[in-house]
């Protein structure tokens, strides 16, 4: 997977916006305000994915590309290699969960 192709799957979700909060090389993706994914834009060596505490600890326990999330709430947050043996289908299903676990903590009125 490259950055291209992450960051067009992100935008593909209803209500993402993108943005650079955290500096010009690090690319944030939030739906309705929240951020559910990140990722460095030039190195593109890891991408982080909000996740369930409970399934964060089982993908890591599974998969050796899965870390604790990088300068994240390691409880929350998970660290993908994108460049390690993951097919894309499983990455874009984890962008997948990340997006939909943000937007349903979001309150109806928004």
């Amino acid at each position: 997977m490259n950055v291209e192709e992450f960051r067009e799957y992100c935008l593909s979700k209803e209500w993402v916006e993108e943005s650079t909060p955290f500096g010009p090389n690090v690319l944030v993706f939030k739906v309705k305000g929240k951020m559910f994914a990140l990722c460095d834009i030039e190195l593109f060596e890891r991408i982080n994915l909000k996740c369930d505490p409970d399934k964060a600890i089982e993908l890591r326990e599974h998969y050796e590309e899965v870390t604790a999330g990088y300068h994240m709430n390691k409880q929350h947050w998970n660290s993908i290699d994108p460049k390690g043996s993951l097919k894309n289908s499983q990455i874009f299903e984890w962008v997948d969960d990340s997006y939909h676990l943000i937007l349903s903590s979001i309150p109806k009125k928004k």
